[in-house]
């Protein structure tokens, strides 16, 4: 049965989502690795894809800019489409010197400045953690395959240009690695509904140094993280 925002049939979605930020890097993902896909939704050119990779049944779907729109896309496939685990692989602005232009962040902790939690009323501040299994499984098949990756926090911000230039650099004081603009939404959508969220990143620029990439490499070559993502989904 159709959502507001996806027009698949229950069953079209594997109980694993990859979920990249742009709907064209979800559609690389499906041709390039995925055999026997099929386009499940395409509400608002948000495509989504179900296929095979060696032999087990994963999907990928885009998710839009911002933790509002990947929080409509992850409730709705974890309520209605019986999604088990959403894994978010997407880029990333770097807060640190060590962590470089096409690294990969495994991202356990997401900061936020935004006001997603409020919904929830709690007395406090949420801290939004990533699912530990989804967690240790990435993190153990990039170093059984010789990838170097980076674990800790990140934030998920609401603002790309920032008024205050400057403001970063007080996330890196405290150990932040990099910043985007999703996985706290998904990590809390994911924990108030009993389920399980990751997000790999790879870092596209760096504020320390200046260095980026473009968006075609963006968008067509961080293969690791997605590779890394395909090896444990199931």
């Amino acid at each position: 049965m159709a959502t507001p925002h996806i027009n698949a049939n229950k069953g079209d979605f594997a109980k694993t989502v990859l979920m990249p930020g742009d709907p064209l890097r979800a559609k690389f993902i499906a041709e390039k690795f995925l055999t026997d896909v099929k386009l499940v939704t395409d509400v608002r050119n948000m495509f989504g894809y179900t296929g095979y990779y060696n032999g087990r049944k994963i999907s990928v779907m885009g998710s839009g800019m911002g933790q509002p729109s990947i929080g409509i896309y992850s409730y709705e496939l974890f309520t209605a489409y019986d999604v088990e685990n959403i894994i978010r692989i997407g880029s990333a602005g770097s807060y640190q010197e060590h962590v470089d232009i096409r690294d990969i962040v495994l991202v356990q902790g997401a900061s936020t400045e935004s006001d997603f939690a409020h919904q929830y009323g709690l007395p406090g501040t949420y801290a939004p953690l990533a699912s530990f299994e989804l967690l240790d499984k990435a993190y153990n098949i990039a170093k059984m395959n010789g990838q170097h990756v980076h674990v800790g926090n990140s934030l998920s911000s609401d603002v790309f240009y920032n008024f205050q230039k400057d403001s970063w650099k007080k996330w890196a004081e405290l150990g932040v690695l990099c910043v985007e603009m999703e996985a706290a939404a998904l990590y809390m959508n994911a924990a108030a509904l009993g389920k399980q969220a990751l997000a790999i990143l790879t870092i596209s620029d760096s504020l320390v140094t200046g260095k980026s990439t473009t968006a075609e490499e963006r968008e067509t070559t961080f293969t690791q993280m997605m590779e890394i993502a395909l090896e444990f989904a199931e």
